[in-house]
């Protein structure tokens, strides 16, 4: 059933010179390039819009339907099953197209601002056990990185009013896991902004979570407690003088090699097709297919993205991104910039040079519900860090 809709939302930026972007956010667990190649292909003969002025951020809802070609290790599925999956998978791409579109028809005169305030739910979910997390965060003892920032950029009417809200939170979206669609924190947050501001359209943006997770959990009460802790931040900005948007739009994108260090033999695989787990099941199934059809991928291209607000800038990073990059980012970069994961493809979990040589979740296993070979070669951290200074420094630069 329907706890809550679920949707696709889409911001339509044009500067004076006539240069435009589309941001797209979606209540979907993951996404993949294919699907926003496609968007960005579509939008681009329709509007000539180049790849680079698209961006799409997923929400990472574990309440959402499931998206072909996402987490392929997840579970064994039927050929029903997939052609299901193939069906939404064309209704998702017509509605990002149909939302783009949208919001490209109605542009008009509007500011934007910008401001920054916080929320303190989001808790390092590998330096501290989920059973332990409120006695040691009534204690002060809450230990790991986390990025509690709540970044938000809001559209208003030459009357001041409040037409659109982009917020952002580096926190796993995944308080719930139900077999209800539900947006999660996320959602509760997005229909509590727009209740408070019935004119507005707000729009999640999710950060580099990948580690960190909304805690406590586990009940719909607390998704909507966590929501209106959310939107309270987003209150707040928007009640104190912003930073105003002046100047141009710029954007840029690429697409960087990261390889995967291992490659399972092909009876390594058909034993752990009786494996014990399901998840062990379908990554076995799964690469055992791609073993027979050509070979198993090692390597995959990753997006990165860039955009340029007046002095305010945006990275995107692909797949489930952990805070270390955020933060290692922001203190390179400055205030002025907002790092987003879960952008443009969900491919596996990125995790940070010391995450990946500590392993646990985030640094290996994760890899086998998303259906990927092995952990990732050493060295994705810089060269992810790398390629984000140089498009920074493209869209900065340019006038």
């Amino acid at each position: 059933g329907t706890l809550q809709d679920l949707w696709v939302k889409s911001l339509a930026i044009e500067d004076p010179s006539g240069r435009r972007g589309i941001l797209l956010t979606a209540d979907l667990c993951g996404v993949t390039r294919e699907i926003t190649n496609q968007v960005a292909t579509e939008l681009e003969k329709r509007h000539r819009l180049p790849r680079e002025s698209v961006m799409v951020n997923v929400s990472h809802t574990h309440c959402s339907p499931f998206v072909e070609g996402f987490a392929s290790g997840l579970r064994v599925f039927n050929a029903e099953d997939k052609k299901s999956f193939a069906a939404y998978r064309k209704q998702i791409e017509a509605s990002m197209v149909q939302a783009a579109v949208e919001a490209l028809q109605k542009l008009a005169p509007a500011t934007l601002g910008w401001g920054v305030d916080s929320a303190d739910f989001a808790v390092n979910r590998r330096n501290n056990p989920e059973k332990d997390v409120p006695q040691l965060r009534a204690a002060g003892k809450l230990a790991g990185p986390v990025d509690h920032d709540v970044p938000v950029l809001a559209i208003r009417s030459p009357a001041n009013e409040v037409l659109g809200v982009i917020f952002a939170y580096a926190c796993h979206n995944t308080t719930l896991s139900i077999y209800q669609w539900h947006g999660d924190y996320a959602g509760c947050a997005q229909e509590e902004i727009e209740r408070r501001h019935p004119k507005a359209v707000a729009l999640f943006v999710a950060g580099c979570g990948g580690n960190i997770n909304p805690l406590p959990r586990r009940e719909v009460a607390l998704a909507e407690k966590y929501g209106r802790q959310l939107a309270d931040a987003v209150d707040k900005v928007l009640g104190r003088p912003l930073e105003t948007v002046r100047g141009p739009f710029r954007s840029a994108f690429a697409e960087i090699t990261l390889a995967f260090a291992e490659q399972p033999t092909a009876r390594q695989l058909k034993v752990a097709v009786a494996g014990k787990t399901e998840g062990e099941r379908a990554w076995a199934t799964h690469l055992l297919s791609q073993l027979e059809n050509g070979g198993i991928p090692m390597t995959h291209p990753y997006p990165i993205q860039a955009w340029r607000l007046g002095e305010l800038s945006w990275v995107a990073l692909g797949g489930e991104t952990v805070v270390d990059y955020a933060l290692r980012l922001k203190s390179e970069a400055g205030p002025k910039l907002w790092v987003f994961g879960y952008s443009n493809d969900v491919m596996a979990y990125i995790p940070s040079e010391s995450i990946l040589v500590e392993g646990g979740y985030e640094g290996k296993t994760s890899m086998i519900p998303h259906g990927k070979p092995g952990p990732w070669v050493a060295g994705l951290e810089g060269k992810i860090v790398g390629k984000a200074r140089d498009l920074l420094q493209q869209v900065r630069a340019q006038p």
